[in-house]
């Protein structure tokens, strides 16, 4: 008889409380640093809280992987408690926090760690996957091989409304920010081979390019008819979000359409209004 699995993600999920709780995903959360004040991504400290500080006093947050320790720590009591644990990680081109959670890995029995090659909910879908190839009676070892395989099956993309943030974290010249500003640019981010580059630069309004973004990513494609988000930075009017959501589902024909608001982590190199849609393709 399988053993008893337990589902883990990173804080990078970027999955709302209500998601975590129905789908039974424990999360450990990266840690957000900000001056001289110390918080849990997701717990306490949410990308508005991020944005207002910064417009206040120009600081941005730094965030930092758990360790290996950490992890050893968290993954611990449950291997005790006689689970199997299948842990998400956000791409290893973009952190550490796979490598530290693959070392603690190897400390332990039933443990399987898995590079999602993604961010924010690339990684819940994944999550999700998992949940529910364990509800058919997988094994973490069969749910690990079989997440492995559909990484390359996710599409995880963002369109970014300014590229302030990015200037200010060292990722953007200052030149290209404000070419961007004068121009009305909006660059749209997709992730590929575990890295998030740029694929198109739209132009207009933002809300005009958030149509343009979505009907082209979803227009014409094979989507698996399960779970699609809709995933935000903040500050986006609740009926621009309500109209897109219309717009996700005539066009994705999935049967759930998830709204979230992603972690400090993602929103701190894309600043507010960015917006992605993510689902999985046949």
């Amino acid at each position: 008889m399988n053993k008893p699995v337990l589902i883990t993600a990173d804080s990078t999920v970027d999955l709302s409380a209500e998601l975590i709780e129905r789908f039974q995903i424990v999360i450990i959360p990266l840690t957000i640093t900000l001056g001289e004040d110390v918080f849990r991504d997701g717990q306490g400290f949410t990308p508005l809280d991020m944005y207002e500080r910064y417009r206040k006093d120009g600081t941005l947050p730094k965030t930092s992987a758990p360790g290996m320790q950490e992890f050893l720590d968290f993954f611990t009591p449950y291997v005790k408690q006689g689970y199997e644990i299948v842990h998400l990680d956000i791409s290893a081109e973009l952190s550490n926090t796979f490598n530290s959670a693959r070392l603690a890995a190897q400390e332990l029995e039933g443990v399987y760690v898995v590079d999602s090659r993604m961010l924010s909910t690339g990684i819940g879908l994944l999550a999700i996957e998992g949940a529910e190839c364990r509800e058919r009676g997988m094994s973490a070892k069969e749910i690990a091989a079989h997440l492995e395989s559909l990484t390359g099956k996710i599409s995880t993309s963002f369109v970014l409304d300014t590229l302030e943030f990015m200037r200010k974290g060292g990722r953007c010249s200052t030149v290209a920010a404000m070419t961007a500003n004068l121009l009305q640019l909006k660059p749209g981010l997709e992730m590929k081979d575990g890295k998030l580059a740029v694929y198109k630069k739209y132009r207009g309004s933002i809300e005009h390019v958030y149509r343009q973004y979505i009907t082209e990513r979803l227009r014409d494609k094979k989507i698996r008819p399960g779970h699609i988000f809709l995933t935000e930075s903040g500050e986006i009017a609740p009926e621009v979000i309500a109209e897109l959501s219309k717009l996700v589902l005539e066009l994705s024909g999935c049967k759930e359409l998830h709204h979230t608001l992603a972690g400090c982590t993602v929103s701190t190199h894309c600043g507010p209004k960015t917006l992605g849609v993510l689902f999985v393709e046949e």
